[in-house]
């Protein structure tokens, strides 16, 4: 198979967040909310960022988009360096990076119509004027499953299933090669998860999207992902195609979330991996290899050396002194 196009390439991607303390707020510490994560992804391919709440899969999503300033590293979108780019001259590049949020009610303004939501993209970047505007939203509409005439409802006359849809209308406006998905479909019943999905899969055929889909559901991320990264407190532990992750994975962090997986079929025994301990404070991280406090093959020098992330298999990395 032809090699994809790279749409997005992250590097070394750091974000710390000082705390501050007393009258003069000093900062007396950081939050290492995402601590040098490095990943490619290619046109018409899905990346799932996975793993427990609080390990920094939003915040990278947000300071991949430039939603929060990274602390450092780099974020190369079609070949150009963003991260340093004012926000003049971050202006077209917005329009190729798109977010669907994790809370479809939050993230309309319940203000406006749908319609106004949908058209607000176009615009505020002066893509179309009056009618062709009108025409463009209405075929929005329709591409993601709701009827032209309920452009002119308010958020509030939408099912959560709908308003998801309008999120990916308006995410859809711009014509996006890049759109990050924040557990997208969280918050949504199973039925529903599942026309979402399908959607997804659908648009990415269609326009060659490619996707950051970051979600806590492995099963979620199993049908709809190409390729996983596994995040543990702001570092990437595992990355492989998903087969590789579901059906032969390498970390132990990993094995523990697969382990957590649902079987739909109660003949099949699947033996639970309790993990020991709660997750480490992101704000004073254990030293050497993150997840040492909880690992049960820990050895000492898990305790003073952090693994690198290294190729173990064809496309399969790793981070762990055991493999």
């Amino acid at each position: 198979m032809a090699e994809r196009p790279t749409v997005l390439e992250v590097k070394d991607l750091k974000k710390h967040f000082p705390v501050k303390k007393g009258l003069l707020r000093r900062t007396v510490g950081q939050v290492y909310a995402v601590d040098g994560i490095s990943f490619t992804i290619g046109e018409g391919e899905t990346l799932g960022l996975v793993g427990e709440s609080g390990c920094g899969k939003s915040t990278a999503g947000r300071a991949i988009l430039r939603l929060i300033e990274p602390t450092s590293g780099t974020v190369t979108m079609t070949g150009r360096d963003i991260t340093h780019l004012s926000k003049k001259e971050l202006r077209p590049y917005r329009r190729q990076m798109q977010i669907v949020f994790q809370d479809p009610y939050s993230s309309l303004n319940p203000r406006m119509t749908a319609g106004q939501i949908v058209a607000e993209p176009l615009y505020v970047h002066g893509v179309a004027n009056g009618k062709e505007r009108q025409e463009q939203v209405a075929a929005l509409f329709d591409r993601v499953g709701l009827r032209p005439a309920q452009m002119t409802n308010y958020p509030h006359q939408f099912s959560g299933g709908q308003r998801q849809r309008i999120g990916i209308a308006r995410a859809l406006a711009l014509g996006p090669k890049l759109i990050v998905g924040d557990e997208p479909v969280s918050a949504l019943d199973v039925s529903i998860q599942a026309q979402v999905i399908n959607l997804l899969q659908d648009l990415q055929r269609e326009r060659k999207l490619s996707y950051l889909f970051i979600s806590h559901n492995l099963a979620v991320v199993e049908h709809i992902s190409h390729r996983i990264a596994v995040m543990y407190l702001g570092r990437i532990v595992e990355h492989a195609d998903t087969r590789s992750i579901f059906v032969r994975p390498q970390h132990p962090y990993t094995e523990a979330l697969l382990s957590a997986v649902p079987v739909p079929d109660p003949a099949i025994k699947r033996t639970r991996r309790i993990l020991e301990g709660d997750v480490p404070s992101p704000v004073h991280p254990p030293s050497g290899c993150h997840f040492h406090t909880r690992c049960p093959y820990a050895i000492a020098r898990c305790k003073v050396e952090s693994p690198p992330l290294r190729e173990i298999a064809p496309g399969h990395h790793v981070s762990c002194h055991l493999r």
